[in-house]
């Protein structure tokens, strides 16, 4: 009850390092090199951790496989593309308007694919949350002109096709592994992401990893921060409560990041930040309101 009380909030947390950690990480690696290694470390990691603690792994094929599949979209295709998307120039406010979208896109399929219902206020919350978030990165949006934006044209459909993939792998994550050891069924999904990510460092990129101190801490902060801590507390919140309202945290991504570029790289906040982090927590509160109708198929 503890954990379920305070995951939301260290989940937030965690997550949002995520683009502060990348901001880092892009100065030392290629996208698809670094994720490499990230991800054979957090699977590495995952195994210590299932040996030491006595998890229990699946015991049919089909089970495994579901796991390694989930992971590709998960993982593999969303951070993949997401990260090649930012460092082929697509502007960092039109990248945040596009991982605004997946609780939209989570909402909208939820009833197809694991049969779940949300209230009018609920529907009004994700609403809210994504107005919040235009606000808050509007003087980026609109400071971008209309030839950068042509020209990333295809880093953008990248860009929309890891959202799209990490929508899909929350909703297949929500049908078909609400049984098993989330451990184990952690450790299997990053081996689908490394079936993504290493054909894709060996082919685009050199496998340049410089070594530094920064890219080495930067590292181990994905590996323990992010992919053991705040994937474990994504996995945990989809298990125990809706997918739509565990997706609605992604609303308070942006304004978090906004803070912790303003004390890591002295980014200054603006009104609108300010403004948009105001009406997404809103929009978040909404959504996570415990009124909502769970019908099954």
């Amino acid at each position: 009850m503890l954990l379920d009380k305070f995951a939301p909030a260290i989940f937030v947390f965690l997550w949002s390092t995520g683009w502060i950690v990348a901001k880092y990480a892009a100065m030392h690696s290629g996208p698809f090199t670094f994720l490499t290694l990230r991800y054979g470390f957090s699977a590495l990691a995952f195994v210590l951790l299932c040996s030491f603690t006595g998890a229990r792994w699946p015991r049919d094929w089909s089970s495994v496989l579901r796991a390694v599949y989930s992971g590709i979209f998960l993982h593999g295709i969303y951070l993949g593309g997401l990260w090649w998307a930012i460092a082929e120039g697509v502007p960092a406010g039109i990248s945040g308007i596009i991982a605004a979208l997946q609780p939209l896109m989570t909402a909208m399929a939820a009833p197809y694919l694991v049969g779940e219902r949300l209230q009018p206020m609920q529907r009004f919350g994700l609403l809210l949350g994504f107005v919040g978030i235009a606000i808050a990165i509007s003087p980026k949006l609109l400071a971008s002109d209309a030839a950068s934006l042509w020209q990333s044209a295809v880093p953008l459909g990248v860009n929309l096709l890891a959202m799209v993939s990490v929508t899909y792998g929350t909703l297949y994550q929500k049908r078909h592994l609400q049984t098993g050891d989330l451990r184990t069924i952690a450790t299997l999904q990053y081996v689908g992401a490394l079936i993504v990510a290493v054909p894709l460092a060996l082919t685009f990129e050199d496998l340049h990893f410089d070594g530094t101190h920064q890219a080495i801490l930067a590292l181990v902060w994905s590996v323990f921060g992010l992919s053991m801590g705040a994937v474990g507390l994504l996995l945990y919140l989809i298990r125990r409560g809706q997918v739509s309202r565990a997706a609605s945290l992604i609303y308070l991504m942006p304004p978090a990041v906004a803070i912790e570029a303003a004390i890591a790289f002295g980014e200054p906040l603006t009104l609108p930040i300010i403004i948009g982090t105001l009406i997404v927590v809103a929009g978040v509160y909404l959504t996570n309101r415990r009124t909502a109708d769970v019908v099954p198929e």
